[in-house]
């Protein structure tokens, strides 16, 4: 999903009994994977709320949230959206550049605006008032919530809007409908032109087994070369590959698809995927030279969903069966998130 921009983003809702007047902030960086968890938390919880994006100076870009200063927001202000009063009532954050201001909103506060951070803070639990990580992190403490996999934006009530929105879009394509997303090189990954055209050939090949159509996207991690790869050699009548064009079908492909295939560099897709209710399958990456340790939580990550039975590892003789019961992590943050607020 492609990142919001640099400006502050504003959604409005109208209070209702649960939600009242109360206010909320979402604090992230400009990374796509930060802002998806972020929003989607605040979409659950319900709460009006504004994402503010910011970008951080020097030294406290580059400097541990840990060490930070009591009362310092550090930001770029040029660049950054203004955190100034009237505080909300609750803050929002993800990745560790958003940790300094949205403890400096919580501390200019007067503690008033509750704390609520998406990852690892690797600082003190106890100056948050709640923190939620994945089981991979493992992180455990009074104020944590561990979830299966990612907090995200999707939810059964967008897969419903985007089934209605996408409706009939995809029916001159024979089924089963088999969603693509496809990631790339990371930190932890490394995607080549060999692994490229290893994939392609793969998925093909279970396409013209099955007799199936394929809805694929691609993301900014996959590369221009690797994605004119997959291009050239994904095509024919019961190929969709969406060239960024127009409104991005990624919800109609989550709500449509009667399978998904989802490379495994991002902890965020695979979840999305999860959250469907549809057959999941990993497509496996190659580690990228020196990365063992990164691709290690990865690897602990891929574990846990084949073991809750929310996702198998794929090859081209997979079978499409029943669907397993969809993630809904987010809600169940949510929850906790609401019972801040007595």
């Amino acid at each position: 999903m492609p990142a919001d921009d640099k400006t502050k983003q504003t959604t409005r809702m109208e209070p209702d009994a649960q939600t009242g007047n109360r206010t909320c902030w979402v604090i992230t960086d400009d990374r796509a994977g930060t802002i998806a968890q972020a929003i989607g938390l605040a979409e659950a919880v319900g709460f009006p709320f504004e994402h503010k994006q910011i970008v951080l100076r020097q030294p406290w870009r580059s400097l541990p949230p840990a060490l930070w200063p009591a009362g310092i927001f550090g930001l770029n202000a040029a660049e950054s959206a203004a955190l100034t009063p009237p505080w909300p009532d609750l803050v929002i954050s993800c990745g560790r550049k958003a940790i300094g201001p949205a403890l400096a909103v919580k501390r200019a506060s007067g503690g008033k605006t509750k704390a609520v951070h998406i990852q690892h803070p690797h600082m003190p639990l106890g100056r948050f008032d709640l923190v939620a990580v994945p089981g991979h992190d493992n992180l455990s403490g009074p104020n944590v919530i561990v979830t299966t996999g990612a907090i995200h934006r999707v939810s059964r009530t967008k897969l419903e809007d985007a089934r209605h929105q996408f409706a009939g879009r995809f029916d001159h394509l024979p089924r089963p409908l088999i969603a693509v997303l496809i990631g790339g090189s990371n930190k932890a990954f490394t995607m080549t032109r060999a692994i490229a055209e290893r994939m392609a050939a793969d998925i093909t090949h279970l396409a013209d087994r099955l007799g199936a159509s394929l809805l694929i996207t691609a993301s900014r991690r996959t590369g221009a070369e690797n994605e004119a790869i997959l291009r050239n050699a994904m095509t024919g009548s019961n190929v969709y590959f969406w060239d960024g064009s127009g409104e991005n079908p990624y919800f109609g492909f989550l709500a449509l698809a009667d399978a998904i295939l989802v490379t495994g560099d991002s902890v965020n897709m695979v979840s999305e995927a999860a959250s469907s209710g549809k057959p999941v399958f990993i497509i496996p990456l190659e580690t990228a030279p020196g990365a063992e340790r990164a691709a290690g939580k990865f690897e602990r990550f891929r574990h846990q969903m084949i073991d809750q039975g929310a996702a198998r590892m794929f090859d081209e003789r997979v079978e499409i069966d029943a669907p397993a019961a969809p993630l809904d992590e987010t809600a169940r943050v949510a929850a906790a998130v609401k019972a801040l607020f007595p």
